[in-house]
């Protein structure tokens, strides 16, 4: 690791505002369980969280670092409708009922995040409503039939399109000429809401262990896990690592591909100045191929984030690098002051969809990856989907497995060549179709 990606490790906006003092021992000895689950991020955490619920206690997630350490820890806390970047990826391989399917589970991931928060009385600061926005006419014709599209999802929900002046009335800047505020939508402190749900789990009989990273494994009818300093055999094992999986386990190594967006928070700014960054204090995200995602947060600082774009590469100084984004956006806030700049790594799919399923000829094997850069919404309900498939299946595990998952060739020697020609091909889509 270099000194840049060093700097990923760095102090952030979510670790310097947690409100959880939770800590989780580190395993040792010998444990037997029904599931062990590798990886405490939202994925891991919540399929222990929802098989816990179904009466499947005996669960162990292990953590090599600290619960919320990988991406669930250090992304933008954005809570986006949907479960993939574009359904219309996956369509040929699900078929009409598929469809039906998907896009009632696209549906769900952001209620089911409510939910959770109300069952377990989280305090995450969860806000809702959503700004997806649009720099000019191809982008505007997009958002208009992306608001139709919501409001078919599910008519109840506040889903307004503007366009041209009226835009200001949901955003402080200039930049955008269209917008869709999407009151299902929102934000919230992800590491918070991970923590709380990884005390809820724990609360149901989930082991959680951490710094506990897993170093060998042995499979077969049961499955044995070794960490340095001690060991677990279960019948069932979820793979929930994501961009933090390090080729443990080459068959879905080969699968995904990181990239890296980074993110910084300003010092607290007034209230009137929040108010004119953002009238409903609601998420914000363009429909660009390499997006620009923001919010205020509880604390009234402007959280804001991107990654790069045609050309992958690690910035020398990821303030210097956000505050450039940032002031196109709020030309006013270009001289504010920035008091966390951090980044992370995100395992990129092929088709940009999370993959589940199980390892080739290892039916008690599951793994969940592949989130995008899209991962709060879609991992809340993809554990569901998950859990239902690690205790008997369902229609919407079954579906969701039959999704092919391209291996990605030169990921580990070429990455940054091979996300380059990625981001410059989607690019060159979105100046096409406006997406």
């Amino acid at each position: 690791m270099d000194k840049r990606e060093a700097r990923l490790d760095a102090l952030n906006y979510y670790t310097a505002t947690k409100k959880y003092d939770l800590h989780f021992p580190r395993l040792t000895g010998h444990v037997e369980a029904e599931v062990v689950v590798i990886g405490g991020g939202f994925t891991g955490v919540n399929t222990a969280l929802d098989l816990a619920e179904k009466g499947i206690t005996d669960v162990v997630v292990l953590e090599a670092r600290n619960i919320g350490y990988g991406a669930s820890g250090r992304n933008g806390g954005q809570i986006m409708v949907g479960i993939g970047h574009d359904l219309n990826y996956v369509a040929k391989h699900v078929g009409e009922e598929g469809m039906r399917l998907l896009v009632e589970i696209a549906d769900a991931g952001a209620k089911s995040i409510r939910e959770r928060v109300r069952k377990y009385d989280i305090d995450a600061d969860l806000h809702r409503g959503y700004g997806y926005l649009g720099v000019d006419r191809r982008q505007a014709k997009t958002l208009r039939k992306m608001a139709d599209e919501f409001r078919q999802m599910d008519p109840s929900e506040d889903i307004e399109f503007y366009e041209g002046a009226e835009v200001r009335d949901i955003i402080g800047s200039d930049l955008y000429c269209a917008a869709v505020k999407h009151g299902g939508g929102g934000h919230v402190h992800s590491l918070n809401l991970l923590l709380g749900e990884a005390k809820a789990a724990s609360g149901l009989g989930v082991a959680i262990y951490e710094n506990s990273p897993v170093i060998e494994i042995e499979y077969g009818d049961t499955i044995t896990l070794r960490t340095n300093s001690g060991s677990v055999r279960a019948k069932k094992l979820l793979w929930a690592c994501d961009s933090f999986l390090r080729k443990l386990e080459p068959e879905i190594h080969s699968r995904t591909i990181n990239t890296y967006s980074f993110q910084v928070a300003t010092a607290p700014l007034s209230d009137e100045m929040c108010q004119r960054i953002s009238p409903f204090r609601g998420a914000y995200s363009d429909i660009s191929a390499v997006i620009n995602y923001y919010r205020v947060t509880a604390e009234n600082r402007l959280l804001f984030g991107s990654a790069t774009r045609m050309i992958e590469y690690m910035p020398n100084d990821f303030e210097a690098w956000n505050r450039s984004l940032l002031a196109k956006v709020f030309p006013y806030l270009a001289d504010v002051k920035i008091d966390f700049s951090w980044g992370g790594p995100m395992a990129c799919s092929a088709n940009l969809f999370p993959q589940i399923g199980t390892l080739k000829d290892r039916p008690n094997a599951f793994y969940a990856q592949g989130y995008s850069g899209f991962g709060v919404t879609p991992s809340h309900i993809v554990c569901q989907v998950l859990a239902e498939g690690m205790s008997g299946g369902s229609e919407r595990y079954e579906m969701m497995r039959a999704i092919p998952h391209a291996s990605i060739p030169g990921r580990d020697r070429l990455r940054p060549v091979v996300m380059s020609a990625a981001k410059s091909f989607h690019y060159l889509r979105c100046l096409l179709d406006g997406r």
